[in-house]
């Protein structure tokens, strides 16, 4: 099984940014322990990330039918991506959105997702590992189904 992990705007400065709200793992370092919980749960990931709605598009439309599930963390898309929440249902496959900090406690503007109502889960507030919870969630859902 293959799950896409993207990622939006502006989170390939995580490290550098204020780690006080986003933590001090880079991307890169997020994706290795992704690929290495990835491994021990027998999937294949494929990790993308651009500051560019379009080309996350691009990407969605490219990989969808060769994948099983998505773990997105759109950044500031979160609050008005459309055509992205569009190239997401259009992909028919299951979502988990993520966050690393909580939006609910944050700017009033941040709680509003435009992904959350097509998600089957969000998860916001758990830093990195969020990323880890939502892809044993998403392998769980996915095992179920086979």
């Amino acid at each position: 099984m293959k799950i896409l992990i993207i990622n939006g705007p502006n989170l390939n400065m995580l490290g550098k940014r204020d780690s006080k709200i986003y933590g001090d793992k880079s991307l890169e370092q997020i994706t290795s322990l992704l690929g290495k919980k990835a491994q021990k749960l027998g999937l294949e990931i494929a990790s993308f990330q651009n500051n560019s709605e379009g080309k996350l598009i691009d990407f969605i439309q490219e990989q969808s039918r060769s994948s099983d599930g998505i773990i997105i963390n759109p950044g500031a898309l979160t609050h008005y991506g459309l055509s992205l929440r569009d190239a997401l249902i259009d992909s028919q496959l299951p979502i988990i959105e993520v966050h690393l900090s909580n939006i609910y406690c944050r700017e009033e503007w941040r709680a509003k997702s435009v992904i959350a109502p097509i998600a089957q889960g969000q998860i916001s507030g758990l830093g990195w590992k969020g990323y880890i919870v939502a892809l044993e969630m998403l392998a769980s859902e996915l095992k179920e189904e086979t």
